[in-house]
């Protein structure tokens, strides 16, 4: 197996090396021992531990998974060329990511559901990797390559992001269940269901399509789409992409 060496140990290193640990060695490099230690355990096998300091990314395939303030201190940290470093960093463009050395440099949005081999990934960055990034990133999930910077980084407001959105949908609905009296755990396993459904539904249909197929005259779905609309629901899902995205240019 080939191996992946990661710069950074948080939750969404943790959340890719999950699913990739099974077709690549995973080798982690960082500031810290003991959350290095956290990795490795977290991980459940054995994976080669490394300072940054003592890093050299010579002929490697490397996955930055640091924050991006943190850019300068890596590729003042690690020595050697890197063969591939791919970047999880939101915001942080390829001329940025140049400043640690490497033949090619690929910018990548994964969200967390990468450990459940569910990852929505965008990918962006020289061509001549385009193949192996799609396979690299296509074994935890769906990927889509775009030509550009600025489409990456709109997808990353919406599906790097999203699932942080849609948590707050999904724990909003079991409130009002609660609120109307239902109790929380079927409240949980009702939510659950619903979003596993709705994900298989949306494969296949438009949402419109799917609305249109609930939502009978005068009924009660009509009625509670109606109080989404009147609460802004559209507008505000329109309005988070938009400072999401811009955030991504800050």
């Amino acid at each position: 197996m080939r191996t992946l060496t990661f710069i950074g140990n948080g939750a969404m290193a943790l959340a890719l090396a999950q699913g990739l640990k099974g077709r690549y060695h995973i080798e982690v490099a960082g500031r810290s021992p003991d959350k290095l230690d956290a990795f490795e355990a977290a991980l459940g096998v054995t994976c080669k531990k490394q300072a940054l300091q003592d890093c050299d990314l010579s002929g490697k395939t490397v996955l930055l998974c640091v924050k991006p303030a943190n850019v300068q201190t890596v590729a003042s940290a690690v020595s050697g060329q890197a063969q591939t470093l791919y970047s999880i960093l939101a915001g942080t463009s390829l001329q940025t990511l140049s400043a640690i050395d490497a033949q090619n440099y690929i910018r990548a949005m994964p969200n967390l559901a990468a450990s459940l081999f569910k990852s929505m990934t965008t990918l962006t960055g020289n061509a001549t990797s385009k193949e192996e990034a799609l396979e690299l990133f296509g074994a935890i999930g769906a990927t889509l390559w775009v030509e550009s910077e600025k489409e990456l980084d709109i997808a990353t407001a919406l599906s790097g992001s999203g699932p942080a959105y849609l948590a707050l949908i999904a724990e909003a609905l079991s409130d009002g269940a609660v609120k109307q009296g239902l109790k929380r755990a079927d409240a949980m396993t009702l939510m659950r269901g619903l979003f596993e459904g709705f994900g298989a539904l949306i494969q296949h249909e438009h949402p419109a399509l799917i609305k249109d197929g609930v939502m009978s005259p005068g009924g009660t779905t009509a009625q509670g789409y109606s109080a989404l609309e009147a609460h802004g629901t559209r507008a505000a899902c329109i309005a988070a992409i938009e400072a999401a995205y811009k955030r991504t240019l800050a």
